[in-house]
């Protein structure tokens, strides 16, 4: 019976340092996927258009769009995935942002959580599982 139990924990902890180890390796590719959009995208300056208002029952947030010109000289708009309250940014400041020759849809705005949210998000989800999952599986090993 202390057999099955000690898989059982073996199992359940080993889980943990899977996914905190999956959630890490999800991180650094995002990271890797900034650096490059950093060393091969293309900077440039875009004013903020509008700010969208999202109506919650925990109060508005605001959400920045933003145009700007491309290198062909084509308006483009980008719409942030960032909200928030009070809003990060007026209507007519100037944000300076980085998109990708390639791909569209990638744009990100010059900033910390503009550029490495998702990383550090990941981060700090799978800080916790890697820290408990090793830990106890260190434990055993001694």
């Amino acid at each position: 019976m202390a057999a099955k139990k000690y898989t059982m924990w073996l199992v359940l902890y080993g889980s943990f340092f899977t996914l905190g180890f999956a959630l890490l390796f999800f991180a650094f590719q995002q990271y890797q996927k900034t650096q490059n959009l950093l060393s091969d995208g293309i900077k440039t300056t875009a004013v903020v258009i509008d700010l969208l208002t999202n109506y919650d029952s925990d109060g508005d947030t605001y959400t920045p769009v933003f145009e700007f010109k491309d290198r062909n000289s084509v308006t483009r708009t980008y719409k942030s995935p960032i909200s928030s309250s009070p809003p990060a940014y007026k209507v007519g400041e100037k944000v300076k942002i980085i998109y990708d020759k390639t791909d569209n849809q990638n744009i990100k705005t010059i900033s910390f959580w503009g550029l490495y949210r998702t990383s550090v998000i990941l981060l700090m989800i799978a800080s916790p599982f890697l820290v408990i999952g090793s830990s106890y599986l260190l434990y055993t090993l001694r």
